[in-house]
């Protein structure tokens, strides 16, 4: 029996998921990942030369052993190989638990050639995200972080195949076809942010400010995504015309004639790409208070292991490692 999850799965996978690539699926007993297991397994049986299931196990539950034999159970009666990963030490944190997710499964498909790597994000997941951010303070580039994909290197990307899955459309999946979803008790420790959002923050702002706040807020998702990708676009072929042929530098005489918030995106972009590194916003600040000085003798600017100097109309930066 095929629904109209199946179809919006498909149209989403096929402009998504690369044909004869082995793909790593993130999974768990969620019903968000159950979801996804079923339609990988059920419209793509042919379409990926090699599928794999992998399960993290952060051992919050005192039941994790039992939520472990779940997915064995689960991933044997539709004959996907498992592999499961425990993580001995216990984090509480949202972002390091998070982080490690991800290093986990990056490291699994390197070293066992997997191209693709799915996960089940959904659009609550998306709102959820973009609210969690905005709190905290970010830019543009926070606000619209959970993307359909995502590049990890040349060889592997994130999939996100449910981006525009409703949570009750997933929950009416689960039950039209009785998977057996797991329910995880750490969802509703309100300790955790993301849960305090999901069940009193989105719930209020739905009674007393809009009854389709979801929707209004992944209409400005997506607006903000679009700008998002104009600006990126601007700031690479920024960095190409203003970057130095041979030496790690950047032309500051062009970088001024821009907007500033071109000029500091650059700049992130300059240390990301040399030196993989992020600056916070506080050197940001100072190296644009020195690009744009008006003292034209050569300035250094020192930050921890970093330093920057800006001479003759370039901006040179070199990181130093400490042993």
């Amino acid at each position: 029996m095929h629904t109209f999850l199946h179809n919006k799965f498909k149209n989403n996978i096929f402009a998504l998921l690369k044909q004869n690539r082995n793909t790593l699926l993130a999974v768990s007993g969620g019903q968000d990942s159950l979801c996804l297991t079923k339609l990988v397994c059920e419209c793509f049986q042919n379409y990926n030369k090699h599928l794999e299931a992998v399960y993290i196990d952060h051992q919050w539950q005192k039941d994790s052993v039992k939520h472990i034999k779940h997915i064995i159970n689960l991933t044997n009666q539709i004959k996907v190989k498992l592999s499961v990963y425990q993580i001995k030490d216990l984090y509480f944190s949202e972002n390091l638990t998070r982080v490690l997710r991800y290093k986990i499964l990056v490291r699994h498909a390197k070293k066992y050639g997997y191209n693709q790597i799915i996960v089940a994000h959904t659009q609550n997941d998306k709102i959820e995200t973009f609210l969690h951010n905005l709190v905290r303070g970010t830019s543009i580039e926070g606000a619209t972080s959970l993307t359909w994909t995502r590049q990890i290197n040349k060889d592997i990307s994130i999939i996100r195949p449910l981006l525009n899955f409703k949570r009750q459309e997933i929950t009416w999946f689960c039950r039209q076809f009785h998977l057996p979803t797991w329910s995880d008790i750490t969802n509703y420790n309100y300790n955790i942010r993301r849960n305090r959002l999901r069940h009193e923050l989105i719930p209020y702002l739905k009674q007393y400010f809009n009854p389709n706040i979801e929707e209004a807020l992944c209409s400005f998702l997506d607006i903000s995504n679009k700008d998002n990708a104009y600006i990126k676009e601007n700031v690479v072929k920024l960095y190409l015309i203003s970057k130095h042929k041979r030496l790690i530098s950047l032309n500051t005489n062009i970088l001024k004639q821009q907007h500033i918030r071109l000029q500091e995106r650059t700049l992130q972009l300059f240390f990301q790409y040399n030196f993989n590194k992020v600056i916070n916003k506080i050197t940001l600040k100072k190296i644009m208070a020195v690009i744009n000085s008006r003292n034209l003798i050569k300035t250094t600017l020192y930050s921890k292991n970093l330093t920057i100097q800006n001479q003759n109309g370039w901006l040179y930066a070199n990181f130093t490692t400490t042993i």
